[in-house]
């Protein structure tokens, strides 16, 4: 297992940051959508109730919503629109509003999980919004921050990804690592039994560490502001997490899929993403606007 977890990394990590750096700004929004529907094909996979049969169709159905959805982003707002003058554009910058607000509700959910879980557990409806909510911004995120700044750096967006992708890794690092050494504290055993209080706290300080590699790009932003928006984003990212692990176990999967040899699913990787790209895009464009 652990093997064939190093390969498959070794293998992705290039070509996510090869695309991330290198990739044409407008053939990136294609790019971040295969990733994005490759988790939305796994999510469908929760939709279905416990008593259901797993089907196709409903992989097939919320994969093409999601589809039409982007196609429709882009349609309304090119990529080379999507800044202008440094602003984001205004439903852009919506959507990333709402996905703040999506994962605060998404974190009381997992608090409160399983006594809040009757409204949505045997709901296909709730479970295809709270997809939508967290794919969509996700891919919206990863464009904007992309994008930003391009005509003067274009290698600046991809920094502002890898800072991300550094907040994440580094938070997990640490939270692996602390929680194996010290935690006793369960965080959150209805959702995630191996999770404990202490390893969530050492990743928030890891990830705090982290960002700076690549601090310098950060120029513009007071070392305090950033960290503050580095915790909240390590933060709600282990709350990405936490959401697709209380998904998983409502619908009894232990993972999302099988395309990663060694890692499971799509999902199971971008999970913390999904959280941590919305929410970094959205507090980055408040400091810098």
């Amino acid at each position: 297992m652990l093997k064939q977890r190093i390969i498959t990394a070794l293998v992705l990590a290039p070509l996510a940051l090869g695309s991330v750096f290198y990739l044409p700004l407008s053939l990136f929004p294609f790019f971040a959508a295969a990733v994005t529907l490759l988790g939305a094909w796994e999510w469908g996979a929760f939709l279905p109730n416990k008593e259901q049969p797993q089907s196709k169709l409903y992989r097939i159905i919320f994969t093409i919503s999601l589809s039409i959805l982007m196609a429709s982003f882009l349609m309304l707002v090119p990529i080379n629109h999507i800044w202008n003058a440094g602003q984001l554009h205004p439903i852009y910058h919506a959507a990333l509003f709402i996905a703040a607000i999506w994962w605060a509700i998404s974190m009381l959910l997992v608090f409160l999980y399983p006594k809040a879980s009757n409204f949505w557990s045997d709901s296909e409806f709730y479970k295809g919004l709270f997809g939508q909510l967290t794919l969509i911004p996700f891919w919206i995120g990863l464009i904007a921050l992309r994008s930003y700044g391009y005509q003067s750096d274009p290698m600046l967006g991809g920094v502002l990804i890898v800072s991300v992708f550094l907040i994440v890794w580094g938070a997990d690092v640490g939270a692996y690592f602390v929680g194996r050494s010290i935690g006793k504290r369960k965080l959150m055993p209805n959702v995630s039994p191996g999770k404990t209080l202490e390893g969530m706290l050492g990743g928030l300080v890891t990830a705090m560490l982290a960002i700076f590699i690549t601090k310098s790009y950060f120029y513009n932003i007071e070392i305090l502001p950033l960290l503050v928006l580095v915790f909240i984003t390590a933060l709600v990212s282990a709350f990405g997490d936490l959401s697709e692990s209380m998904l998983k176990r409502n619908s009894d999967i232990k993972d999302s899929g099988t395309i990663l040899p060694g890692h499971g699913g799509i999902l199971d990787r971008i999970d913390s993403l999904t959280a941590a790209i919305p929410v970094f895009a959205l507090g980055y464009l408040f400091l810098v606007a």
